[in-house]
């Protein structure tokens, strides 16, 4: 489905990460000006190089930074979308598994989803736009958790955020739903697991459409929805 964002800002958080690269590149194709915060903006340039100026960097060095995320949603212009690709991933049984390893899923998955969803609303207030997130399998069918219970934690509160918000903003014209991937093919977990089929898996490409489509103004009416990206997987 196509998808329009001429003239349009939209935010995209971990846009270094594959994933995020994908909707970020996916939405340059389609538009948009992007805004993107990073930890390292010199890093950032490089990946974009010749990627035009319709990309902005800024430099954010921690997402569960709530005077970080602040201040950077404050600084931008009146934003259509924004979409949160940022987050973790961490294998291991419970019994190896640190409250420190807890946290650092926690911060990394729903408290980045949590402070940026909320300050987008605030920039969205008084005219509408989209808001995406990203859940998982593992959070939605928490017995594929196993193995990575602090991940499935975390994200089974992206997708209670996602729920809980929508109800919330959706009278102000402000629709949120989530993408929900399942293993995605991309070269992280193809080194992860060398001996999958991975003709089975979501591809980035694919990914990166959904999302778009739902952030996009040609979205008119799905919200509160945790759209599943399987794949045949």
């Amino acid at each position: 489905m196509s998808t329009e964002f001429s003239g349009l800002d939209v935010v995209v958080t971990g846009a270094t990460g594959e994933l995020g690269e994908a909707v970020a590149r996916h939405l340059l194709d389609a538009g948009a000006t992007v805004h993107l915060p990073v930890r390292s903006p010199d890093k950032a340039r490089a990946l974009y190089a010749g990627a035009g100026d319709r990309v902005r960097f800024a430099a954010v060095s921690d997402l569960g930074d709530e005077a970080a995320v602040a201040t950077f949603y404050a600084g931008l212009p009146p934003i259509w979308a924004s979409i949160h690709c940022a987050g973790g991933f961490a294998m291991s049984r419970i019994d190896d598994t640190t409250l420190a390893d807890l946290r650092r899923m926690i911060d990394g998955n729903t408290v980045s989803a949590f402070l940026c969803s909320r300050e987008a609303v605030k920039a969205m207030r008084g005219r509408g736009g989209r808001i995406v997130n990203v859940a998982s399998q593992p959070g939605v069918e928490p017995r594929r958790g196993g193995g990575k219970i602090p991940y499935a934690m975390s994200k089974a509160a992206v997708a209670a955020l996602t729920l809980a918000l929508a109800e919330e903003v959706a009278g102000e014209g402000i629709w949120v739903n989530a993408v929900v991937p399942s293993t995605m093919d991309t070269q992280a977990n193809r080194r992860a697991w060398p001996d999958s089929d991975y003709a089975t898996w979501p591809k980035l490409a694919e990914v990166a459409a959904t999302i778009a489509f739902l952030a996009s103004p040609q979205n008119a009416v799905t919200r509160a929805a945790l759209v599943p990206v399987y794949g045949r997987s």
